[in-house]
């Protein structure tokens, strides 16, 4: 499981030092696409592989189901840390996302997200009234 904020830096190359309690299960490979308001989501190969194997099961002939996969699929990359522990961001993932050199990096649970850091500030900043608010509506059960 993926958990906490990490704030590396992308160096001139495009690379990005994952986060050191990432690093092993990320290092037999993972994939880089296009995430959700304008982040990056990072898997590992072999939970992008589950993923994609769902996208399967669904239906092309709903434009939605089209659409998402084309946005998630078509800049997706997989690619391999390097021995220490760094990962080649591509130029089209670098730009969708806005990243230069300050990064924050969460983990979600299942997956990695690599934020600009002034864009994560930013979304953290408008979305704490709604989680404030939210709990039962999210999580079923009541946990919160």
């Amino acid at each position: 499981m993926f958990l906490g904020t990490h704030t590396p830096r992308l160096d001139e190359k495009g690379r990005l030092f994952l986060p050191a309690k990432f690093r092993d299960k990320l290092a037999g490979g993972l994939v880089i696409t296009r995430g959700q308001e304008r982040c990056l989501y990072v898997f590992a190969m072999a939970d992008f592989e589950r993923l994609a194997a769902e996208m399967n099961n669904t239906p092309v002939t709903n434009r939605a189901v089209r659409n998402f996969q084309r946005v998630l699929l078509s800049a997706a990359s997989d690619e391999i840390p390097d021995k220490q522990g760094r990962v080649t961001i591509p130029a089209v993932l670098r730009e969708y996302a806005g990243l230069t050199k300050d990064c924050t990096v969460i983990g979600t649970g299942n997956r990695v997200e690599v934020w600009d850091t002034t864009a994560w500030n930013d979304f953290l900043a408008a979305t704490e009234d709604d989680f404030a608010d939210q709990g039962e509506e999210v999580i079923p059960g009541g946990l919160f």
